[in-house]
């Protein structure tokens, strides 16, 4: 029970009429709400050319909190209003000279790739405004509640970032997996072309360190791939929400480690097939580069992002049937245990029993 001031402070189920999970998640989202009303034109699902993160950062707030059941402080409530309000207007003044002045920024901290760091300020402010809006609302254990929104726009800006500072190859730890890629492509293009289809005269694929040469239907296409073009990103992206989503989960350390490397491998082998499929595209379809290009920017999200949601609900639901499991198996004990206490034939304090009869 709470005390007048307390009800007066704080609601179970509504506010301000709404359910109190919708409530939220309509205030967190507001800021990505007003962009794609705002500007539209820059929701595109690359990762590195708009605000299209913003997206599913939103399915991982609305996902998590959906129908959670809390009681939240109407003060809490108010303050995380305003900070939706003063992101919004960061958002207003970057038309009315704040991105000018974000650009103008780059050359004092020796930014290598300007429209990257354009973004990594949009993705940084709705990170610190989602975190900020959880852990007022949550307190210190919002991370065990709905981290994966928060980090997967900490986990876009890391990425950015890199990008911006260190584009191309000039990172060599992360470039380094990009020929070990490039020689499983080469692999299994020329095996497909060898046994499922022809894909074009010759050896279709040529690997060599971390350049691709594609002979194919249409004819030759050549590729510089560097590290966000293998999947790095997705990797970096998966292992932040993923060790967040397992932080929140009540299960033996063990257990965790098992679904994350079942995870990393996932993850590993989705890269794996969006660099497949880039190739399969040049030698089949076609080798303009702007069509290609278009392809390429979308490729990645639209394999990695179903397949990360799709892992996470299989481990849910795998969780979930293992708790029934152990609920069920419990109940089941707990009756059998109460029934033989409760039965005369096998009670030892029965006078019967106890007369040797």
């Amino acid at each position: 029970m709470f005390d007048k001031k307390n009800r007066k402070d704080a609601v179970n189920v509504t506010i301000f009429g709404f359910n109190s999970s919708l409530a939220i998640i309509i205030v967190l989202i507001a800021p990505t709400l007003f962009t794609i009303i705002l500007y539209p034109n820059t929701f595109s699902l690359s990762w590195n050319q708009g605000r299209g993160g913003f997206l599913f950062a939103m399915a991982f707030i609305a996902a998590e909190l959906f129908g959670l059941q809390s009681r939240i402080c109407r003060k809490r409530f108010y303050i995380v209003i305003g900070l939706s309000m003063t992101t919004i207007g960061y958002f207003i003044a970057l038309p009315l000279g704040l991105r000018d002045s974000i650009v103008a920024a780059a050359p004092y901290y020796k930014v290598q790739l300007v429209d990257s760091w354009e973004w990594l300020w949009d993705f940084i402010i709705m990170a610190l405004y989602v975190g900020l809006s959880l852990g007022i609302l949550f307190g210190k254990k919002w991370y065990k509640i709905a981290p994966a929104g928060a980090i997967y726009l900490i986990g876009s800006a890391i990425i950015l970032s890199l990008d911006a500072f260190f584009p191309f190859d000039s990172l060599g730890p992360l470039q380094f997996i990009v020929p070990g890629y490039l020689q499983i492509d080469q692999a299994l293009i020329n095996f497909i072309n060898s046994h499922v289809m022809n894909l074009g005269p010759g050896s279709p694929a040529t690997a060599r360190g971390n350049l691709l040469v594609l002979n194919g239907l249409h004819g030759p296409f050549a590729l510089q791939v560097f590290w966000p073009s293998a999947g790095v990103h997705s990797m970096i992206i998966y292992t932040l929400v993923m060790l967040a989503f397992l932080l929140k989960m009540n299960i033996p350390l063990q257990r965790k480690l098992i679904y994350f490397l079942i995870g990393t491998v996932g993850t590993a082998a989705v890269n794996l097939i969006r660099i497949i499929s880039l190739s399969l595209f040049a030698l089949m379809i076609t080798t303009n580069v702007n069509e290609w290009e278009e392809f390429h920017s979308v490729a990645g999200e639209i394999m990695f992002l179903p397949w990360l949601g799709i892992y996470l609900a299989s481990v849910i639901y795998i969780e979930s049937k293992r708790s029934q499991q152990f609920l069920s198996t419990s109940q089941s004990t707990t009756k059998s245990v109460t029934t033989s206490a409760n039965d005369p034939l096998h009670n030892g304090n029965n006078n019967d029993n106890a007369a040797g009869l």
